[in-house]
């Protein structure tokens, strides 16, 4: 039987015998595309090269590639770990074509591969085809088909709809049918019972498609209709952890070499076996599942968080922590006791996770740890809203209030309702999806982007010379309108262009666009969309095909610059005073600041600090040239020490950045020399994750603002301390005279308080067998508190302290009661919070203490007549 490394490998062999080059898989984690966060098919990192945006380097490739789905076709989430054969983090294996061989050749293959190869029951096998769609005058895909009954009989060639078996890219651009490849895995005796054509994307868990062959040969345009594509693309993608389940007789993806290693980790770790109860099964499968895909973006550098793709991250995290934390009874960290496990089965055919490795557990515990104690305070929230519900009469819980625990709170719902019918109670689940529409309405209009169809201007392709020049002649190539977020503007891609655009942490360069007549157009910023420049602007030129000046704000690429290879000193810096464990883990760039984020463990000192600020300004006062190799072999730069980064994607050919021993593989625009730089100043030092930091600093001109400020502040400081040159200790004398103030103010106020705790005790009326204690008038709010602990104190029997006092305009009510009080059932928490209505406002305590602010101060008088009523004094 083939173990899992050796089908990975087997296939990529099977393609670079064809031809194909192998090249790696690209991060899981997409960075500089708006379109995508997550690698989610193979395709993703070939996108430039099927829209035609850069020429391929080899026309026939191959890889396995790390990819992450949490929705979309077949597969949400919160179905993972329920059915055996859908994952978030999944690998595809994939060969492509670009504009070399097409249908016959991938057909051919992909069958020889699979029966000759590895040799799969050709019987059990089943392909369909795209039947055609007439409202678009597509045909069903008989040249397909005909491939096909070289290899299948036709009962065994199914037609497939437009659904499943036309595959496009997005709403806009490359598409075409596609023929996938199924495979029947029940028992002879099932089969014959029933025919696999029947099941086939009919969600049988064993009849489940394995590979995807896609035909590019369509773009289509805006208004939907389709044009040939000058280059047709072949596309395939096979599911690597399903035909490792059919290659090793299993009936489940978790129960093949890919996952059990994990799976007898979580059973022993956990005390629970596998395979005697379906909850258990669940989340064991959940977790196996869910530790890969945390593991492997934190190794690509994305970090769990509340925003973008870091909150996919951390929802995936919690939700495994969910799983063994409800049916595993694991109620401490649990995941990152995985990932030696995960390192010791992948790690060799992805480097990254054991040169990671502790960052990652380091990161996943603090993140358990963090999910751990808000369920601790969802549950203790939870049990409020059930009290309330049930104060109130109600049977099922308020849609609204659940759905509070999950937005804010991060509390999962399936444990609400869990722990609500313990409670005998349920939910109102139309009103938790009502809320859940809303946001998820939200969030789609936020990030809904309109956009017509490329305008054409003038042939050829975007160079960017930007490196070299600050202005340039251009030519627009092609415009075309947007609108997001109820703004419109304007996509320009230029023929030439000095304009950098965002990538790598450094922001889009700013300038204009100026025309022979003197015509303006600003250019606001510069984006990458699928490895092209694009020049973003409200405007567009009134003669779009003259021949324009392309020039950048110089003034902002010069401080950015600076700032980006202050960045690069900085980085070394921290590896020479820190340790070499410090990689760089993301950082930002614009003309205003950098921020660098690094990997470090604990806190770093003020005197480290300052050494790795000297360290960089005196590499900036060596006035240090800048030596840049373009488009060396990555074998030569990586020879050469150049530092690359985890979570990047590197071509063959890549870009060198070097100041002295500084070397780094870089795509931004550096200083000429480092005395350009000016000075660094560190602004920051704080943790922003598990194991990770950040820097935050500034050059040039943003060291001098900051003095300027500095200095500046010092002079006021004098000039409050009364013009003391020596500040320090002024400042000193200063500190030790408040203090003595602040003692004989402390002294004065404990007599006060004394004071008028006895006048207040004095003037005590007995009613009805209670001694009433009371104050009013303007005082503030701690001296009320003392006096009502020392009435407490100094009256043990039937005494009840009631205050109703006003201060900076604010009402507050303040209610202390004696011990025999409170067990006789008295209790001053529920009497201020009744009261407390009177005044606008609201408040609690404890049974023996409580008090409430308000906003209405003319209601004191009936607050009080309440309280009298509460007490039992009316």
């Amino acid at each position: 039987m083939l173990t899992s490394k050796e089908i990975r490998e087997s296939f990529k062999k099977f393609f670079e015998e064809k031809g194909h080059k192998v090249v790696p898989s690209a991060p899981m984690v997409i960075k500089d595309d708006p379109t995508l966060m997550f690698t989610n098919a193979g395709m993703n990192q070939f996108k430039d090269i099927i829209l035609g945006n850069r020429p391929a380097e080899a026309k026939r490739v191959t890889d396995s590639q790390k990819c992450l789905r949490v929705s979309g076709k077949h597969n949400d989430l919160e179905e993972v770990g329920h059915d055996t054969y859908h994952h978030t983090m999944f690998e595809m294996l994939g060969n492509w074509s670009f504009g070399d061989y097409f249908k016959k050749e991938a057909i051919d293959w992909a069958w020889e591969y699979l029966t000759e190869v590895v040799k799969l029951d050709p019987n059990r096998l089943y392909a369909t085809v795209f039947e055609g769609y007439a409202p678009e005058g597509l045909e069903r895909d008989n040249e397909a088909a005909g491939i096909w009954e070289k290899h299948l009989p036709a009962s065994h060639i199914i037609n497939g709809n437009r659904h499943d078996n036309f595959w496009e890219m997005g709403e806009t651009g490359p598409c075409g049918p596609c023929s996938e490849i199924h495979i029947d895995l029940r028992s002879d005796e099932e089969r014959k019972l029933t025919d696999g054509a029947t099941l086939v994307n009919k969600d049988n868990p064993l009849v489940i498609e394995i590979w995807n062959l896609v035909f590019m040969q369509y773009n289509r345009k805006a208004d939907g209709h389709l044009e040939p594509l000058p280059a047709k693309v072949i596309d395939t993608g096979m599911g690597f952890e399903r035909l490792c389940m059919a290659l090793q007789g299993k009936k489940s993806n978790y129960d093949t070499d890919v996952f059990t290693p994990l799976i007898y980790k979580i059973s022993e770790l956990s005390g629970k076996k596998y395979g005697t109860d379906t909850k258990v099964d669940i989340a064991m499968r959940v977790a196996a599942d869910h530790v890969r895909t945390i593991a492997f973006s934190i190794a690509d550098s994305q970090l769990p968080s509340n925003a973008k793709a870091g909150y996919v991250i951390r929802r995936i995290l919690r939700r495994a922590v969910r799983y063994v934390y409800t049916f595993l009874d694991q109620k401490e960290a649990f995941l990152y006791k995985l990932v030696d496990t995960l390192v010791e089965q992948m790690g060799d055919a992805y480097p990254e996770l054991p040169a990671q490795k502790e960052l990652i557990k380091k990161v996943i515990k603090e993140e358990e740890d963090s999910f751990l104690r808000t369920l601790d305070n969802g549950i203790r929230l939870l049990d409020s809203f059930i009290k309330k519900s049930k104060d109130a009469g109600k049977e099922n819980l308020a849609g609204e209030d659940a759905f509070v625990l999950y937005d804010t709170y991060g509390f999962p719902l399936d444990l609400t309702e869990l722990i609500l019918r313990e409670q005998n109670m349920g939910l109102e689940r139309d009103g938790f999806d009502k809320e859940m529409k809303k946001q998820k309405d939200r969030a789609r209009n936020a990030a809904a982007v309109e956009a017509t169809d490329w305008v054409e201007v003038s042939q050829g392709e975007e160079e960017f010379v930007g490196y070299d020049l600050t202005e340039t002649p251009a030519r627009i190539l092609r415009y075309r309108k947007v609108k997001q977020k109820g703004k419109e503007y304007y996509q320009i891609m230029l023929s030439k262009t000095p304009f950098y655009a965002e990538m790598g942490g450094q922001v889009g360069d700013k300038g204009v666009l100026v025309s022979p007549s003197g015509e303006i157009v600003n250019i606001f910023d510069t984006k990458k969309e699928n490895n092209v420049g694009v020049h973003l602007s409200y405007e567009i030129p009134s003669d779009p095909t003259e021949v324009m000046t392309a020039r950048i704000d110089k003034v902002a690429r010069a401080a950015t610059s600076a700032n980006h290879s202050a960045t690069h000193l900085l980085h070394e810096a921290l590896r020479e005073v820190l340790g070499t464990h410090v990689e760089q883990k993301g950082s930002f760039v614009s003309p205003e600041v950098l921020r660098f984020d690094f990997s470090h463990f604990q806190k770093v000192t003020p005197e480290e600090l300052r050494q790795v600020e000297h360290l960089v300004n005196s590499r900036i006062r060596m006035a240090m040239n800048l030596e840049e190799c373009r488009e060396l072999p990555i074998a030569e730069a990586r020879e050469m020490g150049a530092m690359a980064l985890f979570g990047e994607k590197y071509g063959d050919k890549v870009r060198v950045v070097k100041y002295g021993s500084s070397v780094e593989l870089c795509g931004g625009t550096h200083v000429a020399n480092t005395g350009n730089i000016g000075m660094l100043r560190i602004l920051s030092e704080s943790s922003i994750a598990a194991g990770i930091r950040r820097i935050e600093a500034v050059t040039g001109t943003g060291v001098e603002n900051m003095m300027d400020n500095l200095q500046d502040m010092m002079k006021d400081v004098a000039g409050l301390l009364g013009g003391s040159a020596d500040i320090k200790t002024a400042v000193t004398r200063a500190i030790g005279e408040n203090a003595d103030l602040r003692h004989q103010v402390e002294e004065f106020m404990a007599e006060r308080i004394a004071t008028m705790s006895r006048e207040a005790i004095a003037s005590a009326k007995d009613i009805n067998g209670i001694k009433l204690v009371s104050l009013s008038g303007i005082r503030l709010p701690d001296i009320v508190k003392n006096v009502a602990f020392t009435v407490r104190r100094e009256c043990t029997d039937h005494t009840a302290f009631v205050g109703v006092t006003v201060s900076e305009g604010k009402p507050l009510l303040t209610v202390a009661l004696s011990d025999d009080l409170v067990k006789e059932g008295l209790n001053a928490g529920q009497i201020v919070r009744e009261a407390a209505k009177l005044i606008k406002g609201g408040g609690g305590g404890q049974p023996f203490f409580a008090q409430a602010g308000g906003k209405d101060a003319e209601g004191v008088s009936l607050a009080l007549e309440k309280i009298m009523e509460l007490l039992h004094l009316k």
